[in-house]
């Protein structure tokens, strides 16, 4: 009897311990994802708020001169080029000499100036013997107003001879100096050594530019005329640059289309300091304006494209982040304007949210 119930409490005993359940596989659940302080201090978080839309268009266009700040040197005579001191894209201050040309005509001039100052020294002396006589009374005092009237035309005559001198560069030797009338880059040449110049050249020989404010001359297309106001943001960007911006503002439109392109010309003013943009570079200039409606907005950079799809992480705080799905309207100048999916005033993270993403969806 007793053997038998040692037998039972052994057999109850063995399917105690057989029974014993193995602990369960631990499973993580998401919704004890906690943002750490390190990537809080990391992250940036953005409140989406309702505000016009804001649209861009891009356009096509080219650095020029400031018209203002440029001027085109013409030779005053012809004649046989002797030298040439400035090159294309050289930098030349006003006064120095660009050219020296040897010519015919310049000895004219001379000869011109030789017979004024002679003329006026015989006015001046035939106004002295008038005025003795009239001191003698041997004449009447119409002659000496006659005599003074001619030493007044002699001396403009040689006044407007020595202008011509000083304003042109004149000299001796029958020769002409090309002077640069202002600071700035030669931007056209069109003037070589032992060329012979006719006197009744018609081309420039040079322009002279200032760059330090220069224009980008951009096309409008006729679908986008109605967009374009004078004062519009600009940036500008080119080739040479990359990634660099420039901004400025439309400050004229053309009110005429080309006929062979059918666009109208815009005007943007940069500042160039540094002379960074040089004349003829090609240029993309986008304008930036608002579209007539308003919704709700965060910036682009808080938008995640997945799976063909766009979301946002929504922000609550570090124990509840949501990965919400969003209807997107557009992104334009850094922002992103979205339909439907979000509300005002939600908070959206901006910045590093990829990896959060990550950890919530993968």
């Amino acid at each position: 009897m007793n053997l038998r119930i040692y037998f039972v409490l052994v057999s109850c005993l063995s399917g105690l311990i057989g029974c014993k359940q193995s602990p369960p596989e631990h499973k993580e659940d998401r919704s004890t994802f906690v943002l750490s302080d390190t990537m809080l201090s990391r992250v940036k978080i953005t409140v989406a708020k309702t505000e016009p839309v804001k649209a861009e268009l891009k356009l096509i266009g080219k650095i020029t001169p400031d018209d203002n700040k440029l001027v085109e040197v013409f030779p005053l005579v012809g004649g046989n080029v002797m030298d040439v001191s400035a090159e294309l894209g050289d930098y030349v201050e006003k006064g120095q000499i660009l050219a020296v040309i040897r010519s015919g005509e310049v000895a004219d001039y001379e000869r011109q100036m030789i017979d004024a100052q002679s003329d006026l020294l015989m006015d001046q002396k035939n106004l002295r013997v008038a005025e003795d006589l009239f001191e003698s009374k041997l004449n009447s005092e119409r002659d000496v107003i006659a005599a003074q009237k001619e030493v007044e035309k002699s001396q403009a005559e040689l006044n407007r001879i020595q202008e011509i001198f000083r304003i042109y560069g004149l000299g001796k030797k029958s020769e002409y100096q090309v002077k640069a009338p202002i600071s700035g880059f030669v931007i056209e040449k069109h003037i070589n050594r032992d060329m012979q110049l006719r006197s009744d050249n018609a081309e420039n020989i040079f322009t002279i530019a200032q760059i330090n404010d220069v224009w980008v001359s951009a096309n409008v297309y006729e679908t986008d005329i109605a967009r374009i106001k004078v004062g519009m943001e600009a940036d500008v960007q080119t080739i040479s640059y990359g990634d660099k911006i420039f901004h400025g503002k439309v400050d004229r439109i053309f009110n005429i289309l080309d006929p062979e392109t059918k666009t109208m010309k815009v005007r943007v003013k940069l500042q160039n300091p540094d002379y960074a943009l040089k004349p003829e570079m090609n240029a993309t200039v986008t304008l930036h304006f608002n579209e007539d409606k308003q919704m709700l907005s965060v910036p682009s950079s808080a938008v995640i494209f997945d799976k063909s799809k766009h979301f946002v992480m929504v922000f609550k705080d570090r124990y509840n982040i949501e990965t919400r799905e969003i209807e997107l309207y557009k992104q334009a100048n850094s922002m992103a304007y979205i339909q439907s999916g979000l509300q005002e005033a939600e908070k959206v993270i901006s910045q590093n949210q990829l990896f959060i993403y990550d950890a919530l969806n993968d």
